[in-house]
């Protein structure tokens, strides 16, 4: 994304959205958390919006959105670019103007000389319009003032329409925890979904007519001088950040990718929350993971399905197309994919599920990791990360290079607890290896484990395939040829994935570990327990 020009004044919104069915957004204007600290009766505005972009949607690609809106006789005029590794904060950007008529020189200041560049050639265009009526009123907490704007009406881009039934909440003054602690409060009130997608991204997707877009992780740049409580930190918001933007893509469900990204998002939490095993207190993390694990595997069959029908099936099929069945068999596909969607649906719906997410946001927005910690896991917390991330990257490393030891002899059983070995690791250096640096020891060592970890994927494919055609009962169905040529044709391809995955171990056992290379580790004495890694 290109960042605002030097010198230009920057504002930071800082807002989370609950997603709320239109016949209940009244009820939570009668909440107690509502009643008892707003200040009064709140302002109701009529809010008419038209968002612009060029034809090629310039702006969009580089992070930005700009729209005009209408409130009575003002006219204001806003750009806000998207959230870097903060889930709630976003720029933002305002000044008058005389009408709904854009004035893109206002504008230009705030963003890079290549995108003027672009903006200067290709003139901008409404792509759609927002009608919203707002209820709006200001939350007095403990922790901070939080805006609450109960919203509804509706986005249009030509004939197609999408409706709007959602509260804002954007913090006005204290700490961002109002948000979190209001948004917890108000999920005791009534059903709600958090979510960070703005009306921008859901207009553009409904003038497009696409699925929601479908981020993968954000890059971590930790600085090596950091201390391990500010590397938590970093990594949660990491993971929070990546849960919420995949959230809208997998309930969609139109983008397998969606689903496939939520699911490697809730892992990551997971062995990000492992990582803080050693150090910080254990009951919350274990609930944390625990919440992360049910609604990962509430996942899981949908995802099996989009894997089976987008890929395994589609391939083999292109590949003997004088197989009978296929079709028959791809239907079948489609109605196991559709019923585990349903499922998948009724646990993103699921109250559990909002309360699971904001509490996490909460929980990391206090650091509320601190809270039960020992005067020694403090001072731990203090010291810099870099010793901390060496200790962990080293005694993962060491975990997988021992279970595949003569790995060419292991057995399948033995190659899958490698394989989890060293997901866990892939997740550990995305996590840690930003301290030791960017260099070409630390890329060619992340690329050499992504490989590794995608041949020995590849046994656990197989597996999941042959336990989704035993779930359709193929042989039973008419489609039992394609069935056997989709067995046949994974059975065959092993004999390449066995030259590909001992060529990938090599290459990873050979690899330089880039954690050792930069400096010295201080001498700390780790060991690996079932708790975790423990001094």
């Amino acid at each position: 994304m290109s960042s605002p020009r030097d010198g230009v004044p920057r504002a930071t919104e800082i807002e989370l959205k609950l997603l709320v069915d239109s016949d209940r957004l009244a009820d939570f204007n009668d909440a107690p958390i509502i009643a008892a600290n707003a200040r009064n009766k709140g302002a109701r505005k009529h809010l008419k919006a038209v968002y612009y972009d060029t034809p090629k949607r310039t702006l969009r690609r580089d992070g930005f959105s700009f729209r005009v809106r209408q409130s009575g006789t003002r006219f204001t005029q806003t750009v806000k670019t998207e959230s870097s590794n903060d889930p709630l904060r976003r720029g933002e950007w305002e000044a008058a103007v005389p009408s709904m008529a854009p004035d893109i020189a206002l504008a230009m200041p705030l963003v890079s000389d290549k995108l003027r560049a672009e903006l200067e050639r290709h003139p901008i265009e409404a792509v759609f319009r927002s009608d919203i009526h707002r209820h709006q009123r200001l939350v007095d907490l403990p922790s901070g003032t939080v805006e609450v704007a109960f919203d509804h009406g509706h986005l249009t881009s030509g004939d197609r329409s999408l409706p709007v039934s959602e509260i804002e909440l954007e913090l006005r003054s204290g700490s961002p925890s109002a948000i979190w602690d209001l948004a917890l409060r108000l999920a005791e009130h009534g059903q709600v979904k958090p979510s960070i997608r703005t009306k921008s991204a859901r207009g553009f997707d409904l003038a497009a007519d696409t699925p929601p877009r479908t981020p993968k992780p954000p890059k971590l740049r930790l600085d090596p001088s950091i201390s391990l409580d500010e590397a938590f930190s970093e990594i949660l918001r990491s993971c929070l950040l990546h849960l919420l933007q995949a959230l809208p893509a997998a309930e969609d469900g139109r983008d397998p990718e969606g689903m496939h990204q939520l699911r490697v998002a809730l892992r990551r939490l997971r062995s990000a929350l492992d990582l803080m095993r050693s150090v910080v207190s254990l009951a919350k993390l274990d609930l944390m993971r625990a919440e992360a694990k049910w609604l990962a595997g509430s996942l899981s069959g949908a995802r099996d399905w989009d894997v089976f029908r987008q890929e395994t099936l589609h391939t083999v099929a292109e590949g003997c197309p004088s197989v009978a069945g296929f079709d028959t068999l791809g239907a079948l596909a489609d109605e196991r994919r559709a019923s585990f969607y349903d499922e998948a649906r009724r646990a993103l719906a699921d109250r559990r599920c909002a309360y699971f997410v904001i509490g996490l946001g909460a929980w990391i927005e206090a650091r509320g990791w601190r809270s039960d910690v020992a005067p020694e896991g403090l001072a731990q917390l203090a010291e810099p990360a870099i010793n901390f991330a060496r200790n962990i990257l080293s005694a993962q490393h060491a975990k997988v290079l021992k279970r595949g030891r003569r790995f060419k002899s292991l057995p399948i059983e033995e190659r899958h607890r490698v394989r989890l070995a060293a997901k866990k690791l892939r997740y550990v250096a995305d996590f840690l290896l930003p301290l030791c640096g960017h260099g070409k020891s630390a890329k060619r060592f992340s690329r050499r484990l992504a490989d590794l970890q995608q041949q020995l994927g590849v046994y656990n494919d197989m597996a999941t395939t042959t336990s989704l055609l035993a779930d359709v009962n193929a042989g039973a169905t008419g489609s039992g040829m394609a069935a056997a040529a989709i067995a046949g044709w994974q059975a065959h391809a092993m004999v390449g994935v066995e030259v590909r995955l001992l060529k990938a171990w090599s290459e990873f056992t050979g690899a330089k570990v880039p954690w050792s290379i930069d400096a010295p580790e201080q001498p700390v004495k780790l060991v690996q327990a079932n708790a975790g890694w423990l001094r």
